[in-house]
């Protein structure tokens, strides 16, 4: 009996994942154990094994498809069975051995054909020379990404004219309707062979029309976590109303403490840092509209504070989260939080600590790459995001008339106007100055 492979689902919050490569091809023998396809979800990376002996009937999805969790993908049994019954989304994803292709890539690869009619003779393009083309063919020509400059003319005086374009364009390899867009809008030329099925010309295919200036771009698509990341990104900016404030911390006191850590042998490599996010965690458990999220119609309010750090890796930003972070002392917050970006970097993290929804307050900081201040984008349904940024001297009034350089600290607060109140906020982010320039932990 033939068995369905699904895609797994890696925590509940993942409702989807990018599909990246197929080890087995439709008709190997498959043994259960062996790897059989990998995939990604918008942070870590998979493999799978199979499930089942048999043969690799047929496949429903293929390199760079996203992919519901719990989708049909493949199917593995006996040769001649029948597998209607486990296609995919009605054939929206299907891929099989007669397909070999994503509706994704099936909707692009409509192939436009036309008859020649005339011998093409080309010439080269001659910068300021008057084109002449009679208005038909230029339609054609700008309809079909025909390059008609290119094009000597059969017409009168050398006039290019309808059945000129037409021969052209059947001279050419197929063409994607995208590859034609990009062609009508940018000028470019398709390759004499494509990358698409049966040598098609797909967008990435094209060159310019001007050998000089034909290698000084290059396109490459974007890696699957790229395009997930860039999709959060611009649903946060769609779907929130945000606006962020900027407000100095004296940073005195935490640099104090940071060398006196440094000072005392056998102490924890405490860094500034950490002891930013214990402040945020102070001033969370006194601003509680801060530690939320905003659901539309209702506002969901946490008891704890579920800490998201912003961490730099190879792979993207990752937003990985510290469960209970106001049950932790400086020391065990500073541990929790090394070892998350640690895995994070590493690519084991845990899917469930990377949801957006697993966190109730962010904090990113770009201090130790020198930002004055920046904009950060709020990881909803969160209500509010924290940017720290590098410490800078600023003159202040020390007392007595006296006027002097003091170390501050920039802070960065977006916060989605739909659930917070600028006056909330305002109060919320110099609660968290406070809560920095008055920091007392125990080393």
């Amino acid at each position: 009996m033939a068995t369905v492979v699904i895609m797994p689902r890696q925590g509940q919050s993942v409702e989807s994942c990018i599909f990246t490569e197929w080890f087995k091809q439709v008709g190997d023998e498959v043994k259960q154990g062996d790897m059989l396809f990998a995939y990604e979800t918008d942070k870590a990376s998979f493999e799978e094994e199979a499930q089942a002996d048999g043969v690799l009937l047929a496949v429903f999805c293929n390199e760079g498809d996203e992919v519901p969790v719990l989708q049909n993908i493949a199917v593995i049994g006996q040769p001649g069975e029948n597998i209607d019954e486990f296609k995919a989304g009605g054939g929206e994803s299907e891929a099989s051995s007669d397909a070999g292709s994503s509706a994704s890539e099936e909707k692009e690869e409509a192939l436009v054909e036309v008859t020649p009619a005339v011998e093409v003779k080309t010439k080269e393009v001659v910068e300021g020379e008057k084109v002449k083309i009679s208005p038909r063919a230029k339609r054609l020509a700008e309809k079909e990404g025909v390059p008609y400059e290119t094009i000597e003319g059969s017409g009168p005086e050398g006039r290019i004219i309808e059945r000129d374009v037409e021969a052209f364009a059947a001279t050419r390899p197929k063409v994607t309707p995208l590859a034609k867009e990009v062609m009508k809008e940018e000028g470019l030329l398709p390759a004499q062979e494509g990358s698409g099925l049966g040598g098609a010309v797909k967008a990435a295919d094209l060159t310019s029309t001007n050998p000089v200036y034909a290698e000084d771009f290059e396109i490459k698509k974007l890696p699957n976590i790229r395009k997930l990341i860039a999709k959060a990104m611009h649903a946060s900016l769609q779907n929130s109303a945000q606006l962020t404030h900027h407000l100095g911390a004296d940073a005195r006191k935490v640099m104090e403490l940071r060398k006196q850590v440094k000072a005392k042998e056998g102490a924890p490599n405490i860094t500034i840092n950490d002891m930013v996010c214990l402040a945020v965690i102070k001033a969370l458990k006194a601003f509680p509209d801060a530690n939320a999220h905003f659901l539309g119609d209702s506002i969901k309010y946490f008891n704890k504070v579920h800490l998201g750090l912003a961490v730099d890796t190879d792979r993207g930003l990752m937003v990985p989260v510290i469960k209970n972070a106001d049950d932790l002392s400086v020391t065990g917050l500073s541990r929790q939080m090394k070892e998350v970006a640690d895995a994070c970097r590493q690519g084991n993290i845990a899917p469930e600590l990377l949801a957006s929804e697993a966190a109730s307050f962010t904090v990113s900081n770009l201090g130790a790459y020198g930002v004055e201040m920046f904009t950060p984008v709020i990881n909803l349904p969160q209500v509010a995001i924290l940017g720290v940024n590098t410490i800078v001297p600023r003159p202040t009034d020390l007392g007595g008339g006296v006027y002097g350089f003091v170390p501050y600290m920039g802070l960065s607060l977006t916060y989605d106007h739909q659930a917070l109140d600028g006056g909330i906020a305002t109060r919320f982010l110099k609660q968290i100055a406070i809560e920095i320039e008055n920091l007392e932990i125990d080393i």
